[in-house]
C-alpha cells in the first residue's frame, strides 16, 4: 500500500505536490520522507509520507550546512578572520606541515587532512574534541593548499576546534544559542534525551542487484585516500546507518555528520540564513553570503574521484547538484538522502529528508524532481 500524502502547498507550489506524491506511489510500502521549502521566508511547501512532520531523521553531512553557519556568523562579527592561518588559534595544528594553512582553505576542504592513518574509534568519531586532537598530529596527505578531496568525517572537527579556540565555546553550544533556539528549529546539533522519542532509527540501503554490483565495483581499498576519509581502514567500520543510530553521536552532534533534522529544521535554517523570518532579519548579510558561496574548490576530488565545487564549508550545490540554480547557492547533502540549501538569487529555502539510505549515497535521487518543481515555482514568484 502506497504511503498516504500529508501536508500543505502554497498556490502555484502544486508541481511539487505532484512530484512528492508521483516519486512515493513508486517506492516502498515503508518509505518516510519529507519535504518543506521557504520562499522569501514564507513557508511554502510542507509535506510528508510516513510517520509524521515531526519526526527527527540523521541527516549525516546535511550537519555541514548548519556547522558552517557558525562560522560565517563568526566571520561576520569579526572574530574569525579568514585569511588567518589556523594556528593563530590553534597552535598544535602546525604539526607537519600543517603551519601555513588559513582558515579560507580548511573551509574549501584543501587541508589535506581527511583522516588519520589507523582510523578513529568509534568514540573518536562521536567526539570533535577527540578527532581533532588526533588531527593537529597527522601528517596532512597532500600539500596543504594545492588541491583539495571531501573531508567527509572530520571537517565539522577541525573547523569546530577553531571556533573553541577562538570563543572559549563549542560550535554546537554557538548554533544552539545563535540558531537553533531563537527560530525554534528542529535541526539539533546534540540530541536532547528528551527529544529522543521523535527520532527514527537511519534505514540501511536496499540496493537493486545492478546498483549493489555497482557499490561493489568501487575502488575503496583498505589503504585509499577514501577509505581514510571515510575511517573504513579500521578492523570494524560498521555500517553509515550505525554511525545516525547511535546514541552517542546524537548526544555530542559531531559537526561534520552527526546532526539530526526534519525537512522542516532543514529548510527553516536556510531561509532564517537569507531572509527575514518571523520579524527576524538573515543572519547573514549579503557580503558575508557572497563569500561563503564562492566557489573555492573545483574540479577532481582527490576523496570522492568525481568532480565536485565546494564555496567555504559549503558545497556549491549549483554545481555539484543542480545547474539550474542560482549562482551563490550555498547547501549540503547528506549520505542518507538529504538535501538542504539557500538560493538567495530567488529566496529559496529547500530541506528534504528521508529515512532510508539512498542509492548510491548522497543527495537522494528524487530531489532532482522535487528541487526544480520548486524551484520552477519559486521563479515564477
Amino acid at each position: 500500500m502506497t504511503q498516504e500524502i500529508h501536508g500543505t502547498v502554497a498556490d502555484g507550489f502544486e508541481e511539487a505536490r505532484e512530484e512528492f506524491a508521483a516519486f512515493v506511489a513508486g517506492e516502498r510500502p515503508d518509505y518516510e520522507g519529507q519535504l518543506c521549502a521557504y520562499v522569501h521566508g514564507r513557508k511554502v511547501v510542507d509535506l510528508w509520507a510516513g510517520a509524521d512532520a515531526g519526526s527527527l531523521y540523521g541527516v549525516f553531512s546535511s550537519t555541514k550546512g548548519a556547522a558552517h553557519l557558525v562560522v560565517a556568523l563568526l566571520v561576520q562579527d569579526g572574530t574569525l578572520e579568514l585569511d588567518r592561518e589556523v594556528t593563530y588559534w590553534w597552535p598544535e595544528f602546525g604539526a607537519e606541515g600543517k603551519d601555513g594553512l588559513t582558515l579560507r582553505d580548511l573551509l574549501a576542504h584543501r587541508a589535506g587532512l581527511v583522516g588519520v592513518d589507523d582510523g578513529f574509534t568509534r568514540e573518536e568519531l562521536a567526539d570533535d574534541r577527540l578527532m581533532a586532537e588526533r588531527l593537529a598530529d597527522q601528517k596532512p596527505f597532500w600539500r596543504p593548499g594545492t588541491a583539495f578531496g571531501y573531508h567527509a568525517l572530520v571537517i565539522g572537527a577541525l573547523t569546530g576546534e577553531v571556533v573553541r579556540r577562538a570563543t572559549g565555546r563549542t560550535l554546537q553550544e554557538i548554533y544552539e544559542d545563535r540558531v537553533r533556539a531563537p527560530y525554534g528549529l528542529d535541526f539539533w546539533l546534540g540530541l536532547p534525551e528528551s527529544e529522543e522519542p521523535r527520532f527514527r532509527s537511519v534505514q540501511p540501503m536496499l540496493p537493486t542487484p545492478p546498483q549493489q554490483a555497482a557499490l561493489d565495483a568501487r575502488p575503496d581499498g583498505p589503504h585509499t585516500l577514501a577509505a581514510i576519509a571515510f575511517n573504513t581502514q579500521v578492523p570494524d567500520p560498521g555500517a553509515p546507518e550505525d554511525y545516525a543510530n547511535s546514541r552517542a553521536v546524537r548526544a555530542k552532534g559531531p559537526a561534520s555528520a552527526g546532526g539530526v533534522a526534519s525537512a522542516r529544521g532543514l529548510a527553516g535554517m536556510y531561509a532564517a540564513m537569507i531572509s527575514e523570518v518571523d520579524g527576524r532579519p538573515p543572519l547573514l548579510k549579503p557580503d558575508t553570503l557572497a563569500e561563503f558561496g564562492q566557489i573555492h574548490s573545483t574540479g577532481y576530488d582527490l576523496v570522492s574521484r568525481v568532480h565536485k565545487s565546494f564555496g567555504l564549508g559549503f558545497q556549491a550545490t549549483a554545481d555539484t547538484w543542480y545547474p539550474f540554480l542560482g549562482a551563490g547557492t550555498v547547501g549540503h547533502s547528506g549520505a542518507g538522502g538529504s538535501q538542504a540549501f539557500a538560493d538567495p538569487r530567488c529566496g529559496l529555502a529547500y530541506g528534504y529528508t528521508r529515512r532510508r539510505l539512498a542509492f548510491p549515497g548522497g543527495a537522494a535521487p528524487e530531489n532532482n524532481a522535487l528541487v526544480k518543481a520548486v524551484h520552477r515555482a519559486a521563479v515564477r514568484g
